[in-house]
């Protein structure tokens, strides 16, 4: 399944499934078919995503601290980093929160 972002204030922002719900649970959201994020509230769940995305850095840079300190090679990353996968959408957020714009998908 696709999740379509739709804004007025910006391009449509498309992502698979797991990527969306990944990232609409950082936000404080439950994953559904169709949603709004309201123009007033997208500050705070911008925060959060920022938030949940300096984490997930963080555990990665640990794992690659604690592996060189035992002497080991530094993991890489699998795949498309959350940053990489989370970053359209905020684009779009910052952009929706400049022209006071809601944020949907499923519609």
């Amino acid at each position: 399944m696709l999740y379509r972002f739709k804004s007025k204030a910006g391009a449509d922002i498309l992502m698979m499934a797991d990527s969306a719900d990944a990232v609409l649970r950082l936000m404080g959201r439950d994953p559904a078919p169709q949603g709004i994020l309201e123009a007033a509230l997208l500050p705070g769940y911008v925060q959060q995503l920022e938030a949940g995305v300096a984490a997930d850095e963080a555990q990665f840079q640990q794992a690659v601290d604690e592996a060189r300190a035992a002497g080991q090679p530094a993991p890489r990353r699998q795949g498309v980093s959350l940053r990489q996968r989370a970053w359209p959408l905020r684009e779009l957020m910052q952009r929706s929160i400049k022209e006071a714009a809601d944020v949907v998908w499923g519609v």
